[in-house]
């Protein structure tokens, strides 16, 4: 069975037990409880992944420093208590780019608010705010720990997105690619998981049929940490059963390995290109579908949300705005013609 990265098993013959530990090159070794894929493993897997850094290289680091900064910040309450495993891992990738040796012997209490605003507008609009929410929060971990006496990134305002972010697929451009996958296809499998979970590709790409138990489908959401119950459709239930599966994961690569996020995209965009669907269609344009299906159908915000995940209203209303205008101008219409039916009776 291949493991996941940086995962290496051990047998005791001692107890004849197989021990599973995460591994990697100046990190702690930690110790993983439960079978290779499933649902506790992977949370454990996941938190281990952003677990503290040790010391390792700290000494070369100059007091006061960028690179000295982060590292700290990397080990502290403040990284590992308040966001989850999914932003950890994001934050952690940007601010490793932030103290690059360019910038890493640079002093923190001298960065001005300047520099940190050009390197924000050299960078595309979603990336620029995920990058001012991780250099908001390592500045204000300066602040307390006496490193800085104000923060740079305080006055720092970006320009509002446009647009909805992600494309929300249509009926047709789903029925397009249904017409061209087949049941039993992978491509058919990709879709199904993503359009009757409603769950992000990361979470996807991680499900396996160990998390179908009495018809429900169990999700913990790398994300946000959530455990989600889902019942599995009927739509989904018929591809499943017609696809077959030998692996812990539905969805594995040509060398049967689980796919990782980007590998995922890459390949969906082929079968998308082969449906001679747009570019627009993206895996997670088919999580915002399910939503406005699920609003189109009267769902409540809270229905939906037990579904989907999503923490506040705020985040869903992105997702269901179109489904809900298309619900409402419905209902006022059939409520025109009862009326126009009893008057004209």
């Amino acid at each position: 069975m291949k493991l996941p990265k940086y995962v290496h098993a051990w047998f005791d013959k001692r107890d004849s037990q197989t021990y599973y530990y995460l591994r990697r090159r100046g990190f702690p070794l930690v110790r993983l409880s439960g079978l290779p894929w499933s649902p506790s493993f992977m949370a454990a897997y996941e938190a281990a992944l952003v677990g503290p850094r040790t010391a390792i290289g700290a000494v070369r680091n100059k007091p006061g420093s960028v690179a000295a900064v982060v590292a700290e910040y990397f080990d502290s309450q403040k990284f590992f208590g308040s966001k989850s495993a999914g932003t950890q891992r994001m934050r952690r990738g940007i601010l490793e780019r932030f103290r690059a040796p360019s910038n890493g012997d640079r002093p923190f209490a001298l960065l001005p608010a300047e520099w940190i605003e050009k390197r924000l507008d050299a960078l595309p609009p979603h990336a620029a705010r995920s990058w001012l929410a991780s250099l908001r929060s390592l500045c204000q971990f300066a602040i307390k720990h006496g490193y800085r006496r104000d923060d740079p990134t305080a006055a720092i305002k970006l320009d509002p997105l446009k647009g909805n972010g992600f494309h929300t697929w249509t009926e047709d451009e789903i029925a397009r690619f249904e017409a061209h996958h087949a049941i039993g296809s992978k491509p058919r499998l990709a879709l199904a998981l993503l359009l009757y979970t409603g769950q992000r590709r990361s979470d996807v790409v991680r499900m396996g049929r160990q998390h179908i138990k009495a018809g429900v489908l169990t999700v913990r959401q790398g994300k946000t940490g959530a455990e989600l119950a889902i019942p599995v459709h009927a739509h989904l239930r018929a591809v499943l059963d017609a696809t077959p599966s030998e692996h812990l994961t539905f969805l594995v690569t040509a060398t049967g390995k689980p796919y990782g996020g980007n590998a995922f995209s890459e390949q969906f965009r082929k079968w998308c290109d082969a449906a001679g669907l747009p570019t627009r269609c993206k895996p997670h344009g088919l999580r915002k579908a399910a939503c406005r299906r699920l609003a189109e159908a009267g769902c409540s915000a809270n229905e939906i949300m037990a579904i989907s995940g999503h923490a506040t209203l705020k985040e869903l209303v992105r997702y269901t705005k179109a489904g809900d205008q298309a619900r409402l101008a419905r209902n006022a219409m059939a409520r025109t013609t009862k009326h126009e039916l009893e008057v004209a009776g």
